[in-house]
Order: C-alpha cells, then sequence, then structure tokens
C-alpha cells in the first residue's frame, strides 16, 4: 500500500498523543479517588464489565482517528492487471485444408473448440477480435470484450479454398489499429521497413527475413498482439515475410500457430463447415457445395505447414512460433499464449474504504459512550 499524500500521515502522531493523555488522565483519577478501608469490596460491588467497558469507546474513537488519518493521506493499492486498451486478434486459418482428418474429427473442430475455450478464459476487459482467411482475409469480429460475440463468430467458421497468410496479418494490423492510436493502418507510412509488396500465386514464401529489428525503430511494443493459426503455406497475396515487417514497423507482435500433422489424411467437413456462404478464392462469398469429402485432391502442396516461414514471422515481430499436432497440443499453446500479454500495474485509491470506516468506529464510540454512561 502507498499513498498519494503521504506528509498528511503526520496526523498519526496525535493518536499516541491522545492515549498519552488518557492513560495520564486514569493515572491522576486513582490518585485523587477516595480511598476506603477494603478497594476490595468496592471493587466487588462493581459489575464485571464496568471494569473494561469504559475503556471500549476510548480504544474505538482512537481507532477511528487512524482510519480517518490514513484516510487523509489517500492510500492506494496495485495489482496486475491486463492493459486496459490491449486487443488480441485471432486470425484463423479456415481453407479447405482445414477439413483434414489426421487431427480427429478433423483440425477445423478442434481449432474452433481451442479458440473457443481461448476467448472464455481471458481475463474481463481483454479486447478480442477475429480474422478468418482463406483465399481472403475477412474481420468477422472487430475486437471486444463481448464474449458471446466472439464464440458465437467462432461456432460459425466454414470454410474455402485458398491460404493467404499474409493478407490474413495485414487485416488483423488494420483491426488493432482501429482501438489503438499508436499502431498505424496498413499503407499508411511509418518510416520503417520495406514497403510491402504482392507476389503472385504460387511465389515461394519462404524469404529472406528483413534486417529491421523486432518492434521497429522506435523499440518496445504495444500491448496488442495477432496470434495467426494455420495448417499450410501462403497461396497468394502478399507474402508473410512482407506482412511481418509490417507489423514489426508498428510494433505488433504476431504469435504464429503452426497445427496439423506431416501426414495429412482424408479432409471430411460437415455441411455446417462447408456453409453455404464460404470464402471464395476471387474473395467475397461465394457457394461452398461439392466438397463433402473425399481424398486430398488438389493443391496438396499446402496441406503441410510452412514452419520456416511462420517461425521468420514470430522472430520478425518479437512472437513466438508454436507446433501443435493434435487437440491437446493445440489447446496447450492457447492456454500459454495469455502469459504473453503485457501487464500494468493498476493503482486504485482505497480512501473511501478507510473513510467510512472511521467513520463507523466514530459513531459507535459515541454511541456505546452515552449509552453505558446513561446506565452507570
Amino acid at each position: 500500500m502507498s499513498f498519494n499524500t503521504p506528509l498528511a500521515l503526520v496526523v498519526l502522531l496525535v493518536v499516541p498523543l491522545l492515549l498519552g493523555a488518557y492513560l495520564w488522565q486514569l493515572r491522576r483519577q486513582r490518585k485523587q479517588a477516595v480511598r476506603y478501608s477494603s478497594v476490595s469490596l468496592i471493587r466487588d460491588a462493581l459489575p464485571r464489565r464496568s471494569r473494561w467497558r469504559r475503556h471500549v469507546p476510548v480504544a474505538l474513537f482512537l481507532t477511528s482517528l487512524v482510519g480517518l488519518a490514513l484516510a487523509t493521506a489517500r492510500p492506494e493499492v496495485s495489482r496486475e492487471v491486463p492493459l486496459g486498451r490491449t486487443s488480441i486478434i485471432l486470425a484463423l486459418d479456415v481453407s479447405r485444408s482445414m477439413c483434414a482428418t489426421d487431427v480427429v474429427p478433423n483440425r477445423l473442430s478442434v481449432a474452433k473448440e481451442a479458440a473457443h475455450d481461448f476467448v472464455k478464459d481471458q481475463p474481463a476487459g481483454t479486447r478480442i477480435g477475429i480474422v478468418a482467411f482463406a483465399g481472403f482475409a475477412e474481420l468477422l469480429v472487430p475486437p471486444t470484450t463481448d464474449k458471446s460475440k466472439l464464440t458465437d463468430a467462432i461456432d460459425g467458421l466454414t470454410t474455402a479454398s485458398g491460404t493467404v497468410i499474409g493478407a490474413a496479418t495485414l487485416k488483423a494490423i488494420d483491426a488493432i489499429a482501429a482501438v489503438n492510436p499508436d499502431v498505424a493502418p496498413v499503407g499508411t507510412d511509418v518510416g520503417a521497413g520495406t514497403a510491402p509488396t504482392a507476389p503472385g500465386p504460387g511465389t515461394s514464401t519462404a524469404t529472406t527475413a528483413p534486417s529491421t529489428p523486432p518492434g521497429g525503430a522506435t523499440g518496445g511494443h504495444v500491448p496488442d498482439i495477432v496470434v495467426l493459426l494455420t495448417d499450410g503455406a501462403n497461396t497468394r497475396g502478399i507474402s508473410p515475410i512482407d506482412a511481418a515487417q509490417q507489423a514489426a514497423d508498428r510494433r505488433v507482435r504476431v504469435y504464429t500457430i503452426g497445427f496439423g500433422t506431416t501426414n495429412p489424411t482424408a479432409m471430411v467437413c460437415t455441411s455446417q463447415q462447408l456453409g453455404a456462404g464460404s470464402f471464395d478464392e476471387d474473395g467475397g462469398f461465394g457457394g461452398g457445395g461439392g466438397f463433402a469429402g473425399g481424398a486430398v485432391g488438389r493443391g496438396r502442396q499446402f496441406l503441410v505447414i510452412d514452419e520456416p516461414t511462420l517461425r521468420s514471422v514470430a522472430k520478425i515481430t518479437g512472437g513466438a512460433f508454436y507446433k501443435a499436432q493434435d487437440a491437446d497440443q493445440l489447446k496447450g499453446v492457447f492456454a500459454r499464449l495469455p502469459r504473453q500479454i503485457e501487464l500494468q500495474k493498476e493503482d486504485r485509491e482505497i480512501t473511501v474504504i478507510f473513510a467510512i470506516g472511521g467513520a463507523l468506529l466514530a459513531a459507535a464510540a459515541i454511541v456505546l459512550s452515552l449509552r453505558w454512561n446513561r446506565s452507570g
């Protein structure tokens, strides 16, 4: 506990002075009292409670003075809480490969369950947003503290073709920029890094990481983070490395999760996971029929995570890379993520507690003094 106005604690000196004066007065009264031949007879005649109850009002009054003196100094306590403006953007891969059944019942079902638990376990006040990406990236839920809205969005995720990891990163940056004025939106010159490029489909994403250190030129990171989960490799649009540099220039950390085994099996999604309005490869929403299950087909090279690229994205931005090959591992990864959120010490003034306590003690002292003196 600390005090905003510690000099006010000088008032506490009044308490020992008053206590000393009270004890001195008691001693003086004893000396001036009429001496009886048998003091024991007087003591036996007095009720037992009269021997101590006369001191109770004084004790309560002195204690009330301590409370009021502490209130005058404006006490406060510190506790660690998530930064009030912390936002976590979950960027979730909903490409067709998430239908792979190498993780039972399929990758998407397990990812949805883990994300669902992650949202529920976050401290109150932490804002979470959701970006879903396949052939293009879409901000489904802007950063919010409404957990029901977030879980509803997660439950409604459907799959589509394509995997745009870089575009999802940029979409997440813009979602953070909308609620944090310290983060510039994508397309704004922040004076660091290299302007992003947009390689065509099939362009390798395993490019050389930029030399700019994590956190950009100003050092440090904003409290907001991006958690990007994918089971494949980038298929189109801006490369994840270039998008990561955009995040690093804005001091936004990206935590990447590579999900799935190295031996994907048949892809089977439920009709709900396929959806009637899935993401199509050309952007917007389109029909999702014609993929009820079966063996791995076109685009198999994108069914295994691009671990080198995901590691580079995390390293460039100051985040971390995690790998999960089953449900338990993925839940473990999500369980560790909240520890990465920056905390701040929040000072909460508790003057009112001491003030009310002191006032109540003073009132009790007065009431007991009047009652007992009258009854005596």
